[in-house]
């Protein structure tokens, strides 16, 4: 037996590869290879497998990272691959390459790649697994089958694909998968009818994510089906590129389940709990996701947890449960992150009991806001680890015992200012020209970029529309209703009174040029001066000459500084710059007089 362990399979990627083990309904024969050639390539690890005579290429799991890295597995050493798919290189349908989903270390490290031809020189004894290639693979079904249930069937008569293979243009594929989130389900109004849908979150035991969204009658038919925690076998659902604007996991293909699709619940098959995989952002960068769309990872050392608090929630009166973490990292900032409801009173608790120990702890998908210039939240899919084993905590740790803790730390929030979304940075930094914004189209073509500008208001067109009708409730767009009052898609109901909220360009310049900012409510009310409802009042005044007139004229050739974000958007199949007003301040004549002596004395360095 101790000789079988130590020893290549005979021919193993031959009979691999010739009995037909591509096909879906085939069982695969568990094989031992010798790993040559080991190498990360982003955040997995890719090698040859090999058995004396044939190599193929093979891709090893993230989840198999860690034994990578404490030497279970390694280069020349040998491995039995139990759990594996054969796919074609793209653009070379000859060559194939192995996605190994699972595999267990049979020995370390030899001295040398095995070859057939040395074979008695090395004493090593190639010997095939019998059991596996003597049974054909409807035998091995059969017996493994049994009395299983239809998920149990379903799983062994198609081939599981790691959610990390699939693509648009694949063929028919089964998934195993929990769902991690589960949505609401929504009504729509648009041009092509009504009707209902709803989005799952769905994560693999590799903790790759997917979105998967149903409409209308494959709503209906999924929504009950769907519980959230739950392990399903998946099949025919259809993929495409990912709309960023609304895609909330890492994934560039979201999938789209129709009526058609199979969903059976895992329930008498071994259960998973996905690895849950990081993309971590560090403090001192987290200014750049103020109140984006996009969700965010962190991980940091624990400095201080508050008690719970009772928190009443706006839009229902309902008092919800939050606490308070600091967090801090190497980059000498520390940042406050609230849990809210379970995650406040389960982990946080934890995390009050253990907070002298100064854990580390690293949590998924948080929200930025701009509470105290930067602030994280947790919602309702956001997940906690403490201590994790990944060498990204140990290095934390290990910084925080030798120098962390005698380091000052500032907030991450400090000198930003906390009234806007604008880019986490105060007006002081990032100082640019409108010429640099003009001077460069392509600014913003990856994501908005942010900078602080000094600039006058030197026109504000009167006869643009300036602000829209919104509800009292969300500030969303309402309509009116047919008979009285207004309509909030939002909220879905009706109220009799609306108010006006600012959506206006204006123009600016400065010393290098000019050019147009859209400003948004709050903004827009700083560089006018009132309310857009007070401004409508003004407006309805008869008269050549009117308040409106003079209040706009009032606005004019005013100096501000602005907190600014460029992006493209495309008009008309067209790219255009974009630039948003996100902070407005009145000229701190001080700060700014430190900032041009700096400018002066860095001139005066450079000559």
């Amino acid at each position: 037996m101790e000789m079988e362990n130590s020893a290549v399979t005979q021919d193993g990627i031959a009979t691999v590869l010739s009995n037909g083990s591509v096909d879906s309904s085939s069982v695969r024969p568990q094989i031992v290879v010798q790993v040559v050639d080991l190498k990360a390539v982003g955040n997995r690890y890719t090698f040859s497998a090999n058995d004396g005579k044939t190599k193929i290429k093979a891709m090893l799991p993230a989840s198999l990272t860690s034994d990578i890295i404490s030497g279970k597995i390694q280069s020349l050493g040998l491995i039995r691959l139990l759990d594996y798919t054969v796919n074609d290189i793209p653009g070379k349908s000859e060559e194939k390459y192995m996605l190994i989903t699972k595999c267990e270390a049979v020995a370390s490290a030899l001295d040398s790649e095995i070859k057939s031809d040395f074979k008695a020189s090395t004493g090593i004894v190639l010997k095939p697994k019998q059991e596996f290639l003597a049974k054909s693979a409807s035998q091995i079904i059969n017996e493994q089958r049994g009395n299983a249930a239809p998920a149990a069937r379903m799983a062994m008569t198609r081939r599981v694909h790691p959610l990390v293979s699939l693509n648009p243009y694949q063929g028919s594929w089964t998934i195993k998968v929990r769902v991690t989130n589960k949505g609401v389900m929504r009504t729509y109004n648009n041009a092509r009818g009504e009707g209902c849908v709803f989005n799952v979150e769905l994560t693999d035991e590799e903790g790759t994510q997917i979105q998967a969204t149903m409409f209308n009658a494959a709503a209906k038919k999924f929504y009950d089906r769907f519980e959230q925690g739950k392990v399903y076998y998946i099949s025919r659902g259809s993929l495409k590129l990912a709309n960023k604007q609304f895609k909330t996991v890492q994934n560039d293909y979201e999938m789209t389940l129709n009526e058609n699709s199979e969903v059976e619940e895992a329930s008498n098959e071994e259960m998973f709990t996905p690895e849950i995989k990081f993309n971590f952002v560090p403090i001192d960068e987290l200014g750049t996701y103020v109140n984006q769309k996009d969700l965010i990872d962190v991980i940091g050392v624990v400095q201080s947890v508050s008690p719970t608090m009772s928190i009443r929630r706006k839009n229902d009166n309902e008092m919800i449960p939050k606490r308070d973490i600091t967090l801090a990292d190497e980059t000498k900032k520390t940042v406050v992150v609230s849990l809210w409801n379970d995650l406040a009173t389960g982990i946080g608790q934890e995390l009050l009991d253990m907070a002298d120990n100064h854990p580390v702890i690293a949590i998924k998908s948080l929200k930025v806001g701009d509470f105290q210039g930067v602030s994280l939240s947790t919602i309702s899919r956001s997940s906690v680890v403490i201590n994790p084993d990944s060498p990204e905590a140990t290095k934390l740790k290990s910084w925080y015992d030798s120098e962390g803790k005698e380091t000052s730390m500032s907030t991450i929030g400090s000198g930003m200012s906390s009234s806007a979304n604008n880019g986490s940075r105060s007006m002081y930094s990032d100082r640019v020209s409108l010429s640099h914004i003009n001077s460069n189209p392509s600014l913003g073509e990856e994501k908005p970029v942010f900078f602080s500008t000094r600039a006058y208001i030197s026109f504000i067109k009167p006869d643009q529309t300036m602000w829209y009708r919104a509800c009292k409730t969300c500030n969303k767009k309402v309509t009116e209703a047919m008979d009285s009052g207004y309509w909030c898609e939002g909220c879905q109901k009706k109220d009799q009174e609306c108010s006006l909220r600012y959506i206006m360009a204006v123009k600016v310049s400065d010393s290098m040029g000019e050019t147009w900012f859209s400003a948004f409510n709050d903004e827009a009310e700083k560089i006018i001066g009132c309310t857009a409802d007070e401004l409508n009042i003004l407006k309805s005044e008869e008269g050549e000459v009117n308040e409106f007139q003079t209040k706009l004229k009032e606005a004019t050739w005013s100096s501000h500084l602005f907190r600014i974000s460029v992006s493209q958007q495309e008009y008309n199949g067209e790219k255009r710059q974009r630039t948003t007003v996100r902070g407005v301040s009145p000229i701190d004549f001080a700060a700014e007089t430190r900032l041009l002596l700096q400018d002066i004395s860095k001139n005066k360095t450079s000559q």
